[in-house]
């Protein structure tokens, strides 16, 4: 995902694949998709190899977000909250809420098509400023 919660690529693994061993790949095929990103944020199940890996190999600064350590309860982590709330909006489609698909490159269509389609929709909404007045709706604007 990028900063804005837009994803760069999709990667549908099998389960009982490691997340950290994926993660090569995926980075492997970001670098070559997109060179000018330099550092990547993950989570702390990333760290150790892979960080000195990426750096190494794929001149990829791989930075970790951990929880504070003096925390109790929910805590809000920095940029992992972009990521999680991307998720949820992919998940939103009826189609990807379950797994239907019998193939990982199927999957990573559905994935992709919705990505297109909540892309298309941020483009062509009108956009909002905050210091502009919101219209009201129809139906108050006849009530008055």
């Amino acid at each position: 995902m990028d900063l804005k919660g837009l994803p760069l690529f999709v990667m549908v693994t099998p389960a009982d694949m490691h997340d950290s061993i994926a993660a090569r790949e995926a980075l492997f095929r970001l670098r070559l998709m997109h060179p000018e990103i330099t550092i990547v944020w993950a989570d702390l199940a990333y760290a150790g190899t892979l960080v000195a890996w990426a750096k190494s190999f794929l001149h990829l600064t791989i930075k970790t977000v951990s929880r504070p350590k003096d925390a109790k309860g929910f805590v809000i982590l920095p940029r992992r909250w972009v990521v999680e709330r991307s998720l949820a909006w992919l998940l939103h489609a009826r189609r990807n809420v379950r797994d239907y698909e019998t193939r990982p490159e199927h999957s990573e269509a559905m994935l992709t098509l919705v990505a297109i389609t909540l892309m298309t929709r941020r483009l062509t909404r009108p956009p909002v400023h905050p210091t502009s007045a919101s219209p009201r709706p129809a139906a108050a604007v006849r009530a008055a």
